[in-house]
């Protein structure tokens, strides 16, 4: 047993740990640019103020070994919240400029979804499976794939896509899914009364999923309905990181977050806010011994990716 002495030791040894911090490495490239959709091309009709960009996105390798990209593109011809989802394949991952595969998915009105609503996709692997979840402008709903590139809904039993919400009205949206311990841990983001927050589900199967819960909200990053956008959750040892996204474009801006505990980033406070990052939707791929960043460019006119390390 260890004396007292030897405890606070080693306890003020841990607390004087250095805390890895992620940082950008070396030049970007890009992935994607924004795609041609033929008759689908932006602006949205009596719109010409807006302008069509490539936004919140997933990748992924598929069972073949290519590289998947796809993204929420928006201000397109499609009707309703003008979106739709394009794929883009690449042999390798570090590679620039992956080839556009054409439009994936469009929202479906007669499985429950809003039409052109199709939000921030997010893909893992379980059992064999593909499974993408993805917003549908009012709740989070969810597909599958054997191959990794063609996806079917996983309709409920109401025969509707959506698994889940925050209400009507408040544009449900980004999520992210994580395994913790024996739980899938389902991040995604919602704004009540136009307050956005960080909401977590968790589920044991990808099926049935618990209440919700507000894991990050205010501080620094403010309480306003975009200021806590696509949450993405890493783990490194014992830590879990939040990237949350409060600004695109060029002024872009992603608070990051550091707990032991998947369920509490700071609600209403700063406790364990780290550091921010000139980048907006920022996804984290691990491939090899080496993590990788992808993020929108500062244009909003394309994905770009770069290396990420993790320094004290």
């Amino acid at each position: 047993m260890l004396s007292r002495r030897e405890l606070l030791g080693a306890a003020a040894a841990g607390a004087a740990a250095p805390v890895p911090v992620p940082k950008i490495e070396g030049e970007w490239w890009t992935l994607a640019r924004d795609p041609d959709l033929g008759p689908l091309n932006g602006p949205p009709a009596g719109r010409p103020d807006r302008v069509q960009q490539p936004v919140d996105f997933a990748i992924w390798q598929a069972a073949d070994g290519r590289w998947q990209l796809w993204s929420c593109i928006r201000h397109t011809r499609c009707g309703g919240q003008t979106r739709l989802f394009y794929r883009w394949q690449g042999e390798r991952l570090t590679d620039a400029d992956w080839r556009p595969m054409g439009i994936a998915m469009q929202a479906d009105p007669g499985f429950g979804e809003t039409q052109g609503g199709l939000q921030a996709p997010f893909v893992l692997t379980t059992g064999g499976l593909y499974y993408m979840f993805y917003g549908d402008w009012e709740n989070i709903c969810s597909a599958s794939s054997e191959d990794g590139k063609t996806f079917a809904r996983r309709l409920q039993a109401s025969g509707k896509a959506a698994m889940f919400g925050e209400g009507p009205g408040n544009n449900t949206r980004d999520p992210m899914v994580l395994r913790a311990g024996r739980l899938w841990h389902c991040y995604y983001t919602a704004y009540p009364e136009k307050k956005g927050a960080v909401y977590c589900r968790t589920s044991r199967d990808l099926h049935t999923w618990s209440e919700a819960r507000i894991v990050a909200s205010g501080g620094r990053a403010g309480s306003g309905p975009f200021s806590a956008e696509c949450p993405f959750v890493a783990r490194r040892g014992e830590w879990f990181y939040l990237f949350r996204t409060q600004r695109y474009g060029s002024n872009a801006q992603t608070s990051v977050y550091r707990s032991r505990d998947p369920l509490d980033f700071g609600v209403g406070n700063d406790r364990y806010f780290l550091t921010t990052l000139p980048v907006a939707a920022p996804e984290i791929v691990t491939y090899g011994d080496r993590d990788y960043l992808a993020a929108l460019a500062p244009d909003l006119k394309g994905i770009r990716m770069a290396r990420l390390d993790w320094a004290s």
